[in-house]
């Protein structure tokens, strides 16, 4: 028998998922902060046992205690155990002020988002920070492309052959989406009419989030689309046409924030 042969039944580690149910609680709880009663609630542990483990995450920079109100909220750190630093987490750590910047001018929420396979998907957002925000824990969450604001600029902006490979992969969804896909007709009048008007919308087309509205545009680097930027409203508060009128340039100088800063940072 080798005794170096590795054991492949493997016990699990109570304190490994005790430490990750913290923290899926803590990135969902309102406003992002919570007292350590608030946790043991959320996770059904006992306080000591979440106060060593928050000693834990702080002592290693994932998590951070106020000295105001002694609640715990979560670092930027976290975004590091979701994927390694790559292009995509360039352009978020660029757009992070920016799109607070943003968030101070118009209030409503904003999305970074870029191309995942057959969607979308949210990079970074201010729905944490702005008082009309509506959602909670919107980083990595998946948005259909032609159903929503974001995904349709990026998809009436991109190559012709980008664009086909998006439309092939959306018509084998047996779903809206796919049946949208696999009309001609429609694909081509989207993308004749974001160009048209430079920029795209949602007004509840998306059957999950009815009451939602969006305008978005696309982040354009290198001649190519690596992002888009939205603003996100109720659509009973807010109609298209109001919400490019009222904040259309806001959303255009973010855009050419990120874009410029985006290009000096591949030539430095």
């Amino acid at each position: 028998m080798n005794d170096d042969a590795p054991d492949t039944q493997y016990k699990t580690l109570r304190g490994l998922t005790r430490g990750l149910d913290l923290l899926r609680v803590l990135n969902a709880v309102e406003h992002g902060r919570a007292s350590i009663a608030d946790l043991s609630s959320g996770t059904g542990l006992h306080r000591a046992t979440v106060r060593r483990l928050l000693e834990t995450f702080i002592a290693d920079g994932y998590v951070r205690r106020s000295e105001s109100d002694d609640r715990y909220q979560l670092t930027l750190k976290v975004r590091e155990l979701s994927e390694g630093f790559t292009d995509v987490e360039w352009i978020s750590k660029i757009s992070t002020p920016i799109m607070g910047e943003l968030m101070q001018k118009v209030v409503w929420p904003s999305d970074l988002s870029t191309l995942s396979g057959d969607a979308m998907i949210i990079r970074e957002t201010t729905h944490r920070f702005s008082p009309l925000s509506f959602h909670r824990s919107m980083v990595g969450r998946r948005l259909p492309i032609l159903l929503t604001a974001s995904g349709r600029a990026y998809f009436a902006f991109c190559g012709d052959d980008e664009r086909e490979q998006i439309v092939q992969m959306l018509r084998s969804q047996d779903d809206e989406q796919g049946r949208l896909a696999a009309d001609a007709r429609f694909t081509a009048n989207l993308v004749k009419r974001v160009r048209a008007d430079g920029f795209s919308s949602n007004e509840g087309d998306w059957a999950t989030e009815k009451k939602v509205g969006a305008i978005a545009l696309p982040v354009i680097s290198q001649g190519r689309v690596v992002a888009c930027l939205n603003i996100i409203y109720l659509s009973r508060a807010l109609s298209t046409k109001d919400a490019v009128r009222k904040y259309g340039s806001a959303l255009q100088e973010a855009v050419t924030k990120i874009t410029n800063q985006m290009d000096a940072s591949q030539h430095d």
